[in-house]
């Protein structure tokens, strides 16, 4: 007889080239549980930590939603597209200047703390009930509100112009493609973003993920045993 299924939240880390609703079927069809959601999308482009809700856990898909979030990533500048990432059509090309470190910092230094962030047409985002993707896929552009965002911490990790490798804390909300476009039009020369890893969510941490090979492939009892039950995430946020 088959067990009761887990109430609780499943860390798993994304592969490249899947949506995160990819990761909520696959969780569903291989562990064969109906109430299956996730905490905060990851575009096709981006690995990492995804938090996959099982059962009564997607009670509280909206507290998990709500925290922090940490990203690792690579621009591209020189080159723009209309998604803002590398899975879109290139829109404008431009020269990358010798740029020194001081400037590199002091561009990045403008996207700290407080400030607004203005979403992609390619998004999630829905104007009159309608995602805004689908409207950019009829090459529409829809007036949009700005974003009120926090950076908590940043750090460029690497240079090998025209890329940049970087690390950023931020809050709920935030586009790190729109991250890497603001940057690069600080620059003067435009960017995009080529890479982009989620690392920690709230205190959940990717390390302790489980993959997307192992969930298709594996023991679908030993995967369910790595849901982490509600008192586990419970004291896990600290509330």
């Amino acid at each position: 007889m088959r067990q009761q299924d887990p109430d609780g939240v499943l860390l798993i880390d994304k592969a490249a080239g899947m949506t995160s609703h990819d990761v909520v079927a696959l969780v569903r069809r291989r562990l064969g549980i109906k109430k299956v959601g996730h905490c905060g999308t990851l575009d096709p482009l981006a690995t990492g930590l995804l938090l996959v809700v099982v059962g009564r856990g997607t009670k509280i898909q909206d507290l998990l939603m709500a925290e922090d979030k940490e990203y690792t990533g690579t621009m591209r500048l020189g080159v723009t597209t209309d998604s803002q990432d590398a899975d879109g059509q290139v829109v404008d090309t431009r020269p990358v200047p010798e740029l020194t470190r001081e400037q590199l910092d002091a561009a990045f230094a403008k996207f700290h703390g407080d400030f607004y962030q203005m979403p992609p047409m390619v998004s999630a985002i829905k104007k009159d009930g309608v995602p805004l993707y689908k409207l950019a896929r009829q090459g529409k552009t829809v007036e949009r509100e700005p974003r009120f965002v926090h950076v908590f911490a940043h750090e460029i990790t690497g240079v090998r112009l025209p890329e940049i490798d970087f690390r950023v804390v931020c809050s709920k909300g935030f586009y790190v493609r729109t991250y890497a476009f603001d940057i690069g039009e600080e620059l003067g020369c435009g960017a995009h973003l080529g890479a982009l890893r989620r690392t920690k969510s709230g205190r959940f941490d990717v390390t302790n993920a489980i993959t997307v090979d192992e969930v298709r492939n594996g023991d679908p009892a030993e995967v369910l045993r790595r849901t982490m039950d509600l008192p586990t995430v419970s004291r896990l946020r600290g509330a």
